[in-house]
Formats: structure tokens, sequence, C-alpha cells
């Protein structure tokens, strides 16, 4: 047989052909190199699709049990390493199905009645991605906890808060870390909604229309787990909706692209943070790199690089919505092209995810039990950075507020006096009482209280504020809710 054929009698579909297809479009349109991931769900689809094939009359029992017996043996094959993937056949699902005719004959045959690779595949894609989505949940949790514990042991540490990266107010640094705390909690959120929405069965639209065989396809979905929270099957209602839909892999590329968004923002901060005209913390070793010309640079790269790899998720975001928006119903090859933006966004995400989670609560030795590594702080860095740039003006200002003046009045005085610290480069805080009292008499020695840093922060005890006591209540709710979590 020339080099550039197959034998197309292997093939699914090859019936109808008269000539084998060129090998260069078997290469083309093989996707076997990267859905061969989904094997797994691929067995437990098919052996739920068997078994209730079985039970309503369709397979006989005899036949259900080779199946059984033929996927253990290529489960076994494929841990092992020595299954042999052939992309001559195409994808994940007719290499299985080859494997599995070649080892229990026609019953292997049998197992595609009432469903077509259109359903198959949407409901592996389904099948794995909501075990990657509760993967991924948990890795979030790690990194809040992380994130937490940092937190809890710095609540009194000052930090400049800055608005237009320029100095605006003092905050405490675990105020500061518990914002991505917030956004990394909303970040499950989205991805809990996505494993709702994910979580719903193809499996019997068959290639676009439903079939003639009587399937019983809420047993299917409950095999499989495809249910709410009360236990009840959820179907992919529309049989052409169901096997051309990729709503939900788009939807998850959304939620991902967003959360490498936050981690984004926080590696930006890192790379500050750890410059030499920052100098506010310090990342362990095992997680920078040096130079190759320059011996005195520690450079992070973990957070450069989980920048760059934000652009590479979002941009599978923007691949996955045009692969889909010229799309006519039902299904079209161009899905195949699903995969591995998807796969890849999973990847990378939870790569991230890992990664950052113990770069900043660091790691516990096994050895010892003591906590090694993790992000170290340089408070008195961020102290001395949190008395430049007037950063207690508002609070001068507020404390003017309290004496009775109107906000906008006290605004006005306040900024003439900072205008006048810039050109005698002083501070506020260093100005004699009578200097401070020539900005008006009603301010008295408890001002020096309500503008040092510590006093900015203490006051701000609002809901959600800066305030210590309110930093402490927002570290005990997410305490809380993260012990349940990973409980």
């Amino acid at each position: 047989m020339p080099s550039n054929q197959f034998d197309h009698k292997q093939q699914a579909w090859s019936a109808l052909f008269s000539e084998p297809m060129h090998e260069c479009v078997q290469r083309y349109t093989a996707s076997v190199s990267f859905d061969q991931r989904l094997w797994k769900v691929d067995i437990a689809a098919s052996l739920a699709h068997a078994e209730m094939l079985c039970h309503q009359g369709i397979l006989c029992p005899q036949d259900y049990a080779d199946i059984c017996r033929g996927m253990e043996t290529i489960t076994q094959e494929i841990e092992s390493g020595s299954f042999v993937w052939k992309w001559e056949l195409e994808d994940v699902h007719l290499n299985l199905e080859a494997r599995l005719t070649a080892l229990v004959g026609d019953a292997g045959k049998r197992l595609h009645t009432g469903r077509s690779r259109n359903d198959q595949v949407a409901t592996d894609v389904r099948l794995w991605l909501r075990a990657e989505i509760d993967k991924l949940i948990l890795a979030l949790a790690a990194l809040q906890r992380a994130l937490v514990e940092v937190a809890a042991e710095h609540v009194d540490v000052i930090l400049p808060g800055f608005t237009h990266l320029q100095v605006a107010q003092p905050v405490s640094f675990a105020h500061h870390l518990l914002a991505y705390v917030e956004m990394f909690d909303r970040d499950t959120q989205r991805l809990r909604e996505v494993r709702r929405r994910t979580n719903h069965l193809p499996l019997g639209a068959a290639a676009l229309a439903g079939t003639s065989y009587p399937l019983d396809r809420e047993r299917v979905a409950c095999t499989l787990g495809m249910v709410d929270e009360q236990g009840c099957p959820q179907l992919c209602q529309n049989s052409i909706d169901a096997v051309s839909d990729r709503d939900f892999a788009i939807e998850f590329t959304a939620s991902a692209s967003l959360c490498m968004v936050h981690l984004s923002r926080f590696s930006e901060e890192l790379v500050l943070w750890t410059s030499q005209q920052f100098g506010f913390v310090r990342i362990a070793d095992r997680f920078t790199t040096g130079s190759s010309i320059m011996p005195q640079k520690k450079n992070p790269d973990v957070a450069e690089l989980a920048r760059g790899k934000t652009g590479r998720v979002v941009g599978h975001l923007m691949g996955l919505l045009m692969l889909m928006k010229g799309q006519p119903l039902a299904y079209n090859k161009d899905n195949q092209e699903d995969k591995e933006p998807l796969f890849d966004t999973v990847d990378t995400l939870w790569n991230t995810l890992r990664i950052f989670a113990e770069m900043i609560g660091g790691q516990i030795d096994p050895q010892t039990g003591h906590k090694e590594g993790g992000l170290q702080l340089c408070s008195a860095a961020m102290a001395s950075a949190a008395r430049v740039g007037f950063s207690t003006a508002t609070d001068l200002a507020d404390y003017l507020v309290r004496k009775g003046l109107p906000f906008r009045d006290a605004h006005e005085i306040v900024a003439r006096a900072v205008r006048e610290a810039i050109a005698t480069n002083t501070d506020l805080c260093e100005w004699p009482l009578e200097r401070l009292q020539s900005l008006h008499p009603h301010i008295q020695e408890d001002v020096y209280t309500a503008i040092s840093l510590r006093g900015a922060l203490e006051s701000r005890h609002t809901v959600g504020g800066t305030a210590p006591n309110r930093v402490r209540e927002q570290l005990a709710r997410h305490a809380q809710r993260l012990a349940c979590l990973l409980k």
C-alpha cells in the first residue's frame, strides 16, 4: 500500500467512500494527539451508555459484560503506557472503540448504538471540564488561604495605599491582601456557576436530531452525576443545541481569563514591591531567577510570566468566540478546535494558582513541621513609603470637619497647606502646633494623633474599611469560609 494511504476500511465511516483519505488530510483532521486526555471520561460515559442500553433491552447482558471487561483492559493499558494511540483513527473516541472491538468483537461495535461522536464528544468535554473546575476551585481556595494566613500575621503593618500609582492613604497590608481574596472568591463563585451549567448531559442527542432507540437519558445523567442539588437529572433539552453548544467552554474561559487578570494585577504589584525602588517584600529564591550577565540580579520571573500568560488565556477566549461566531447549526468540524485552547486554559490557570499559593504562603517542611519560604515583608520600608506624599492629608481635612468646618472648606485649607509644605520641603506632621493653628484656630494637640499613620489607619472603621478591627473581622469571615471549603 502506498505510504500516503491508510486502510480506510478501518474508519468508522468508510463504506461510502471509494478511496482512502489523503495522509495530509488524515493528519490535518486528526485530534487524538490532544484529545486523548479525554480517555477516562470517554470510558465513563461509554460505560454509562452501555449500562443504560442493557437496562433498556437494546444491548444483551453478555455484550454489556464484554464491554465492561474490554474497557477495564483498555484502562489498564492506558495507565501502564502500553496503549497504542493511532492518529489514523482520528480521535480518542475511535481509538478506544477500535481497541474495544479488537478485544471483545461485535459487542464493541454495538456500543455506539443510539449515539454519535457529536453527542459523545460534547459529553466528554463537559465531564472533563466539570472535574477540572472542581480542582480549580480547591486551588483557588488554597491560594486564598495562603493570602489570609499572611494577612493575619500583618494586620498592623502599614502600607501606602495608591491611586493612580500615587501615594493616597495609609492602609493595612492585610487589608490590601484581602482585596485579592475578595477577587478570588468572586472567581470561585463564577466557576461554581459555570460548573452548574456545564453539568448537563448531551448524550442521547445523537448526531443532531435525537434517536429512534428508546434511550433513558435520565438514567445516564444520574449515573454520570449530571444532576442538580436535589439529585434531579440535568439534560440538554434540545438535541440540536446539545451537540453544537460550546457556551460552557467559552463561559469557563471567560471566568478563567478574569481570574488570570486578577493574578496579573497581583503579579504587577509583586514586581513593583520586590524592586529596589519599593523594597516592600521579598520572594523566596526558588521562585526567582538570576541574570546570565548581571550577578546582582534576582528577577521575579513567576510574577512576570503570570502577566504574560494572562494574555495567552485571554487570547484563548477570543479564539473560542471567533470559533463559534460564524457556525450554522448544528455540529461542525470547526468545533474540534475548541479543545486545545480549553485544555491550555485549564492547565495555565491550574499551574499559576498552584505556584502562587506556595510562593505567597510557603510550604510545610515534612521533617520539622515548620513553614518555609513564603512572602517576606519589609514593614519598615512600607511605613517609610507611607510617610511620603502627604498620605494623611485627608485625615487633616476630616479633623477640621469634626471641628465644624464644611468638607469643601477643609479640603481647600489642607490643599494650601500641602502646597506650602511642598515648597518648604516639610511634612505636615512635622509642623509645630502654632503653625497648624494658623490654618484654623480650632486645631488642637490631638491633631497629631489624627494625622499620624496609625491614627489614620485606625480611624477608618466603617464596614469593609482598613481599621485593624475591621480587617480582623474580614479575616475571621474568610477563614471560616475557607475552612468549610478545604476541610
